[in-house]
């Protein structure tokens, strides 16, 4: 296996941390090539300073002169705010992307990279969830592998890895449920932000944990599975697993079901996207199955999380409706995350925004641009800010 140059954009986040943590672990076969953060410069710095990339990007603009001047005894370009991410994508020196930049923000430079032609490690579901349509199209006419990073569609990848002619019937998405599986909505309603980061199985960021609260996250885990795996969106199942042993399941047109399995651990997915088509060894913690002699399934309860159901009528719809459900979440998350609306609130600002933005069938870039825009301004309008 050829060394691989790596750009981790995100890397300061829960993913692009651990994505530092498999090139640490290997260092014959892994480079950190470019390194990007929003806000928290004193880690960029860090690491910066470990793995001396060729350039870094800190969003925050005003935290530029600061970055610059840490790294101003070393080799490494630093670059500031939103346009440069897109600038470092467009670099010719990096082999992978490992585009772990959370929400709509990590669009553009993920599809840069593909529009380069480079190989995507892909953990940003939303670059996919808000316009997948364009991002999957250009990766095919350049030749741009998109390798999931997600646990779910990694697992499905992993499944389909030798299947390629074989049909599939339709795939089953797993969901642990999140730390309210069971709760009624007479409970949710006081539900607070720090019990809803306290989740059972992950450790992920504030964001996503939220959505696996709420099952967003899984009902825009089925709506980038469409699109990775070009599937319609009746092949497309959710099954409540709370043990998070199964990552996901595909069934085949001959009724055989394959699983990918192993402990809630980022790093394999991680790790298994950068190496890819190789397995490489690791001392991540193996699975037991006598610790686990029971495996349970059950249906997700979408009358008590309806932004399932509300993701579920974005995936049939289409259009540029992902797209609003995506903006009106992100927003209406941040609001809950800083307490200024209450756990059911996110559901019910998503539905209003759902049902207030123009629908567009066949958006072009430009339109999924605006829909995300007048989602979000019409989602924080509901909100006292």
């Amino acid at each position: 296996m050829n060394k691989k140059r790596i750009a981790v954009f995100g890397s300061t986040g829960s993913i692009g941390t651990q994505a530092l943590d498999v090139i640490r672990a290997n260092p014959a076969l892994f480079e950190a090539e470019i390194l990007t953060a929003q806000s928290n410069d004193d880690l960029l710095i860090q690491q910066a300073l470990e793995f001396s990339p060729n350039a870094v990007v800190i969003g925050d603009e005003k935290k530029y002169e600061k970055v610059k001047e840490a790294l101003a005894a070393t080799d490494t370009k630093v670059f500031a705010g939103e346009a440069a991410l897109e600038e470092v994508a467009d670099f010719d020196s990096y082999d992978m992307m490992l585009a772990g930049i959370v929400g709509f923000a990590g669009l553009k430079p993920t599809l840069r990279a593909v529009e380069k032609g480079k190989a995507v490690g892909l953990a940003n579901k939303e670059t996919l969830v808000v316009a997948g349509d364009i991002v999957m199209r250009k990766a095919v006419e350049n030749k741009a592998p998109i390798i999931p990073v997600d646990s779910e569609h990694s697992a499905i990848f992993q499944c389909l890895v030798g299947e390629n002619r074989n049909p599939i019937d339709k795939i089953i998405l797993t969901a642990s449920g999140g730390p309210f599986l069971g709760k009624k909505p007479n409970f949710l309603v006081n539900v607070k932000r720090d019990h809803a980061l306290q989740h059972p199985n992950w450790a992920m960021g504030a964001k996503i944990t939220i959505d696996s609260a709420t099952l967003m996250n899984k009902g825009l885990e089925m709506i980038e599975a469409k699109w990775l795996f070009n599937l319609e969106p009746d092949q497309i199942q959710v099954v409540v697993h709370p043990q998070s042993i199964i990552h996901s399941m595909v069934q085949f047109a001959d009724g055989s079901i394959k699983a990918q399995m192993g402990l809630p651990d980022m790093k394999l997915p991680i790790q298994y996207a950068m190496a890819f088509p190789q397995r490489i060894e690791n001392n991540f913690p193996r699975l037991d199955f006598k610790k686990y002699p029971v495996l349970g399934f059950e249906e997700p309860d979408v009358k008590t999380f309806r932004n399932l159901a509300l993701a579920t009528e974005a995936l049939y719809k289409a259009g540029n409706v992902p797209c609003v459900l995506n903006a009106a979440n992100e927003i209406a998350v941040w609001a809950f995350l800083r307490n200024r609306i209450g756990f059911l609130d996110m559901t019910a600002i998503v539905e209003k925004t759902m049902q207030q933005v123009t629908y567009i069938k066949n958006p072009t870039l430009e339109e999924y641009f605006e829909s995300d825009g007048e989602a979000r301004n019409f989602a924080a309008s509901l909100i006292n800010l």
